[in-house]
């Protein structure tokens, strides 16, 4: 009986941490990076401030580094190794710049229980298809999702500011700075704006914070340091409240009329550091 409740308990805890180990962040142990120097970067797959697996590069559809001359730099597998949880790449930067960096991942089919789902959907700040699903009386469905991840890093290399920054990579949801994080400090304003399959997206909920900030509430939620919304230009506004490593990411969701498939949703974040 003992052993039989133990695999139970076990079970539910694996089932609880998928659910969780979503977020997917490109990480720097420092932004701001030497010319023409070997560093890395860590593909973090969970939260923030841990990873909970390893990404396997057949998943990546695309692996970039753009630098000044906004001519992108695609790594090529042999560069990435698998270090516990964690992917790393480790790459080569150029001159003096503002970089960007990104990984675009290919989509994934995951089933999820209503309750599950309706979980997941509130722990990870889905409100607006929470709300659906309540209006349309379906928070007893199941769901069937069709998954895929977009994430960039924005970093410095020597002390020359530039408009790296502001490089699109052409992934089917992005976040792009409207100002270089790196002319920046505390208490001054990021503009993002968020772009699907190359389009401006509005009154999307985008969420931001700091390291050591995030938690979660009574419910499960996350709690960061800024919820907003994008205007009618796909533009939203982070205050930069506390220096240190930052992130702001956002999950775009619809439902989808194909079999098999009841929403589609692609996940997009952007760390940089302020100073």
């Amino acid at each position: 009986m003992f052993r039989k409740a133990l695999v139970a308990v076990i079970v539910a805890l694996v089932a609880v941490s998928s659910i969780d180990a979503h977020d997917m962040f490109l990480r720097f142990s420092t932004y701001f990076l030497p010319a023409n120097r070997k560093v890395s970067v860590e593909l973090i797959n969970g939260t923030f401030d841990k990873s909970e697996n390893a990404i396997a590069r057949s998943r990546m559809l695309d692996v970039s580094v753009v630098g000044p001359g906004r001519k992108a730099v695609k790594p090529d597998t042999t560069q990435w190794q698998d270090v516990d949880s964690t992917s790393v790449l480790s790459f080569e930067t150029g001159g003096p710049g503002t970089y960007v960096a990104g990984v675009s991942t290919a989509p994934r089919m995951i089933e999820l229980s209503a309750e599950d789902f309706n979980e997941y959907l509130s722990h990870d700040g889905v409100l607006d298809i929470l709300k659906q699903r309540t209006d349309a009386g379906d928070l007893d469905k199941p769901a069937t999702e069709r998954y895929s991840k977009h994430v960039k890093a924005v970093f410095q290399v020597g002390n020359r500011r530039t408009r790296g920054f502001s490089a699109k990579l052409r992934y089917p949801i992005e976040i792009v700075p409207q100002r270089n994080p790196y002319k920046l400090e505390v208490g001054d304003e990021l503009g993002v704006r968020v772009f699907l399959r190359g389009k401006a997206l509005r009154n999307q909920l985008v969420y931001a914070s700091h390291e050591g900030y995030h938690g979660h509430d009574d419910q499960g939620r996350h709690i960061e340091a800024v919820q907003t919304r994008t205007n009618w230009r796909g533009k939203a506004t982070i205050p930069l409240s506390e220096p240190g490593r930052w992130y702001v990411r956002l999950i775009h969701m619809a439902p989808v009329d194909e079999p098999g498939v009841d929403y589609e949703s692609n996940w997009a974040t952007l760390t940089f550091e302020v100073q």
